[in-house]
């Protein structure tokens, strides 16, 4: 007979291996709920499906559709035909947070009416933590491009990270940018300042580069390339080198000292080497002068006249921008290449006097870019001429993932749940360290966002033999081709399941008859068939493109 001790210790041990049980099948619900379509839907997030019904919207959305239709007509060129949703969802995940929808959110997306899944998802993207720290690394690039800088005086990782809260906050544009032009004080606790402290010049007592300063903001901030007149007149635009001169003057007065950055006395000299002298330069704008405000510090006046919403090349700079991030190229390239009013099509002016009449507004913006015709279109062309009809936006461009979309595609492709803000801590760290060990392998294309450069054997053998695929296709309890391989009801599923996870799809009728014949061969370990269907995904020609 038992004593009451003995008694208590076995009901403990029973609790402790029921509990563990309860959360063991638990995990598995969950992952099965995942895998399976559910029968009534998921309980949706936040959405906002009254902003794409608004007038001004669908005016403006149905404007950059005609403007469109109009060069494809004039072209005698087709259109291409609209893309499925799942299509269309990827290509907003890869442009805005780096990465692929995972099965999860591919559930979520199939569990609503066909005409609400596209603005759904859009919404969610908008309010996640992975958009804005992906464009705000996106916009760092353009801002302040990716060198460290100087140790002491620079922090990037801060900018990138204020630039995050500015953009999950949806904080006006061109409050943000005459924030950056015009902020004072140290650079760690007023992170917008390290947009000056990286030009900091050791050889000039760690004051800041009125050139680099004045060359950042005309390409990042007005799409021009005034820099270019630095040392003679520009040849094919109305810049001379007095206009970026008398620009760069505007930064003569910018000091780092103690309190950080500041405003504070003195005129802007350069070293005339033809004359042998030294000449000051009084600040002055190469255009509209009109804009420029009387009162107030220099940058503060410049900022205000950048961002002034008559000033046609900052609506449009920033268009032409979002538009590339989004698509993988620019309406007009390069993307920092606006002087000649002619090349700007009259789609991007559209959408630039939409972005300055309601209040340079980056969620609308890109709400409206997703709903266009063109961005909804299919990547396969109508037309023989495939070149100039893409050349004429006839159909989505046909673009190479950066390295960092083939590793967050990679990372989210081998987990069926959401890898997220909500994720485990752990889980976000090891995501972080092995998306930078990927890139350093594979390569960053650096400053020059959209150099349209083709992939490398080297990319390709980082693919095929590296660390991470090998690493994310092979069988383990946290795989997805191991949870596939154990909760997919039947071989139908587990193919289709692959096939969702890695391309955002379904099989084609050959490619799953093929896959069919595989995994049914009795020969083999039915999870390694489904690690080498998944391998094969992940390494072939469509996963490495937007499409």
């Amino acid at each position: 007979m038992k004593s009451k001790d003995g008694i208590g210790a076995s009901f403990k041990m029973f609790i402790r291996d029921f509990f563990f049980l309860v959360v063991i099948l638990g995990g598995f619900a969950t992952l099965a709920f995942n895998l399976v379509p559910p029968k009534h839907g998921f309980d949706q997030a936040y959405t906002t499906p009254s902003i794409y019904h608004q007038g001004d919207f669908l005016q403006t959305v149905n404007l950059v559709d005609s403007s469109f239709e109009k060069a494809w007509s004039k072209g005698f060129l087709k259109a291409a035909d609209e893309a499925g949703d799942l299509a269309i969802a990827r290509r907003i995940a890869l442009g805005l947070m780096g990465t692929i929808p995972s099965l999860e959110e591919i559930r979520r997306i199939e569990s609503l009416p066909e005409g609400k899944r596209i603005t759904w998802w859009i919404d969610q993207v908008l309010h996640d933590q992975r958009f804005a720290d992906y464009l705000g690394e996106r916009l760092t690039r353009a801002f302040v491009g990716t060198e460290d800088g100087p140790f002491i005086l620079f922090r990037r990782r801060k900018f990138k990270t204020w630039l995050s809260e500015q953009i999950i906050a949806n904080v006006p544009y061109d409050q943000m940018v005459r924030e950056i032009i015009s902020s004072e004080g140290i650079w760690t606790e007023n992170p917008s300042t390290n947009f000056i402290t990286v030009t900091a010049q050791k050889d000039k007592s760690n004051q800041p580069d009125p050139v680099r300063l004045a060359g950042r903001v005309t390409r990042a901030f007005l799409g021009l390339r005034l820099d270019c007149a630095q040392c003679h007149d520009h040849p094919f635009a109305p810049w001379k080198q007095s206009d970026f001169e008398s620009f760069s003057a505007f930064f003569g007065q910018t000091h780092i000292g103690f309190r950080g950055v500041y405003d504070g006395a003195g005129e802007y000299s350069i070293d005339d080497k033809r004359k042998g002298v030294k000449r000051t330069i009084s600040p002055k704008v190469a255009f509209s002068q009109d804009l420029l405000p009387e009162n107030g510090t220099l940058r503060g006046r410049l900022s205000k006249w950048v961002t002034d919403p008559h000033n046609k090349y900052f609506s449009q700079a920033a268009v032409n921008r979002i538009w590339a991030i989004l698509c993988g190229v620019p309406m007009v390239s390069p993307v920092d290449n606006l002087e000649a009013d002619s090349n700007v099509p009259e789609a991007l002016k559209i959408m630039a006097e939409d972005f300055a009449s309601h209040g340079y507004d980056l969620g609308r913006l890109i709400r409206i870019m997703v709903s266009t015709k063109i961005y909804r279109s299919q990547s396969m062309s109508k037309n023989d001429d495939f070149e100039s009809a893409e050349r004429a936006w006839a159909q989505f461009p046909l673009t190479r993932l950066r390295p960092e979309q083939v590793a967050g595609a990679i990372l989210q492709a081998a987990s069926i749940s959401t890898i997220n803000a909500d994720s485990h801590i752990i889980t976000r760290l090891l995501r972080l360290g092995e998306q930078n060990d990927f890139i350093s392998r594979y390569g960053d294309n650096g400053d020059d966002e959209f150099d349209g450069r083709g992939g490398t054997i080297p990319q390709r053998l980082v693919m095929m033999n590296g660390k991470l695929v090998s690493e994310k296709t092979k069988g383990g309890p946290f795989s997805a081709t191991t949870r596939i391989h154990w909760l997919a009801f039947g071989d139908e599923m587990s193919i289709e399941a692959v096939y969702l996870a890695a391309l955002t799809r379904r099989p084609s009728r050959e490619e799953f008859a093929y896959f069919e014949d595989e995994i049914k061969d009795k020969t083999r370990d039915r999870g390694q068939i489904i690690q080498d269907i998944f391998w094969a995904l992940i390494n072939s020609t469509e996963f490495s493109w937007n499409h």
